[in-house]
């Protein structure tokens, strides 16, 4: 199967559940030209093996995905996120152009674009979405979407959830704007240019955590290497020797040899937009933490690539990096039928380092932590709020986590029976279609190389979203000075025929 070329970065990372059993395939290999090799592929796990004098890293990897044309004939939505999948499921990754070319290009885009009402693009600092009523007028639209539906009112970030238990509404509001075309292939804020959330990831978050059946435990995805790819590779480093002034060559050679990978996704189908948005943070996180992707401007991270420590004593150095939701961003009313969603609502830990369950602090799980794999992922944290004003995608996972955070609360504290809301329309996939995406299958793994000291690697790890954590009382706060109450009791809902959103 041949891959297209189009200024293409073909990167892996793989995307893991810390859930998952831990299985593995190891090959211990004694080679002309090599020494103390071994290489290990397993879940939550990388390791790094003494090479002569070369470092490669083997991305085999969560990525984004470009939304296929028949997408973009339906207005379902939007958000490439620089990537394309072909019909056989085949992932290429296309170079983004941040040029002044292109900000002339978004420039006319954002004066040109005029589809919306007038109406809703004024700014707003605190826009009100009804969920009832919204799919309430999609019905009465006859199933036809509009502008409005389609992006949710111009909201760029859920803010609260709430329950109105005498009008029986369930209502996420948060700061919206006007949009258009913009960076990265997705709907953009005019003033802002924040990406504009969806309704179709909305609706896969609230499926996870549907009235009726059973509900999800987290969400993420996995991409492994075949036991053939990893046949071929034994084989070519048996018989392949090394030679430093080849570097190139012998990186390309060694990532064919491993071959295709295959990519899995769990919780949601793989064919929404939603899977394609936690692929595509995970798979740029890989991309910067090897120094494949250059940082923005104004954004100071510690990459690995730069920081590790290539000698033979640290040749055995297990490392996984994946993201995980800021599990003390709630905040909830004592009734909880409010809730505020606070931070950044993203953190990127490594396996040495996890998320405690009930403080949210970081802890050790080992007597010795790399440092360079330690310092990547605390400053990209550290650096998160200011990498999603510049790299997209990451404002788009931070929403879509507090997506299935709203979900699960809707589910937990049953305001489905309560607000009487079966989600009869967008619960059903034969009714409101959000899976119409190529389902991303096989990637090629990518190399990348730094000239000292020398290891082979896996760098695994992914995105674990576990709503329902955020939501316990070891983690979700109560509200202070009742400044949620305060919203809640302003709001009044008086619709009319139609409505479904107000400011």
């Amino acid at each position: 199967m041949k891959m297209k070329t189009k200024n293409l970065i073909t990167n892996r990372s793989f995307y893991l559940f810390s859930q998952i059993s831990e299985t593995f395939a190891q090959l211990r290999i004694s080679a002309n030209g090599f020494s103390n090799v071994f290489i290990a592929t397993r879940l939550g796990q990388m390791v790094c093996c003494v090479l002569g004098f070369v470092m490669i890293l083997l991305f085999g990897g969560s990525l984004a995905f470009a939304q296929s044309s028949e997408n973009v004939a339906a207005g379902l939505g939007s958000g490439n996120s620089g990537v394309w999948i072909d019909a056989h499921g085949v992932l290429e990754v296309l170079s983004l152009d941040n040029g002044q070319l292109e900000q002339q290009k978004l420039l006319a885009a954002r004066k040109s674009y005029t589809q919306l009402p007038k109406s809703i693009t004024i700014k707003s600092d605190l826009r009100f979405v009804s969920l009832k009523h919204l799919e309430r007028a999609f019905v009465d639209a006859n199933g036809s979407l509009t502008d409005e539906m389609r992006y949710l009112a111009g909201l760029t970030r859920i803010k609260y959830l709430f329950f109105f238990p005498d009008s029986k509404d369930i209502v996420i509001a948060g700061p919206a704007e006007g949009w258009y075309p913009g960076a990265e292939g997705m709907m953009v804020g005019i003033e802002t240019g924040k990406p504009i959330c969806e309704l179709q990831d909305l609706v896969v978050a609230l499926r996870a955590f549907a009235p009726r059946g059973e509900v999800v435990d987290v969400v993420g995805c996995s991409i492994d290497p075949t036991s053939e790819g990893n046949a071929n590779m034994q084989k070519f480093l048996q018989n392949t020797r090394f030679d430093r002034n080849r570097i190139n060559v012998f990186a390309e050679n060694l990532r064919q040899s491993l071959g295709m990978q295959t990519i899995r996704v769990d919780g949601v189908s793989a064919e929404t937009h939603a899977a394609r948005v936690m692929v595509a943070a995970d798979y740029r996180m890989k991309l910067i933490g090897i120094g494949v992707e250059k940082l923005p401007a104004g954004v100071n991270i510690s990459t690995f690539i730069a920081k590790t420590d290539l000698s033979a004593q640290q040749s055995n150095k297990l490392h996984r990096w994946y993201f995980v939701p800021d599990y003390q961003s709630v905040v909830m009313t004592d009734d909880k039928t409010g809730i505020e969603l606070v931070g950044d609502g993203v953190k990127l830990v490594t396996e040495e380092e996890v998320v405690d369950s009930i403080t949210g602090k970081r802890e050790i799980r080992s007597n010795s932590v790399d440092k360079a794999s330690s310092e990547f992922t605390r400053s990209f944290s550290s650096q998160y709020p200011k990498l999603a004003k510049k790299i997209l995608v990451y404002a788009q996972l931070r929403n879509l986590i507090d997506m299935f955070v709203c979900a699960a609360h809707i589910h937990e504290q049953n305001f489905y029976d309560k607000s009487d809301w079966s989600m009869d329309i967008f619960g059903d996939e034969n009714k409101f279609k959000v899976q119409t995406y190529n389902s991303p299958k096989f990637v090629l793994p990518a190399v990348n190389y730094k000239t000292k000291g020398g290891k082979v690697g896996f760098p695994i790890g992914g995105i674990q979203i576990d709503p329902n954590e955020a939501l316990s009382k070891e983690n979700a706060k109560t509200e202070k000075n009742s400044q949620i109450s305060k919203v809640r009791n302003k709001t009044k809902i008086e619709l009319q025929n139609g409505q479904w959103w107000w400011d």
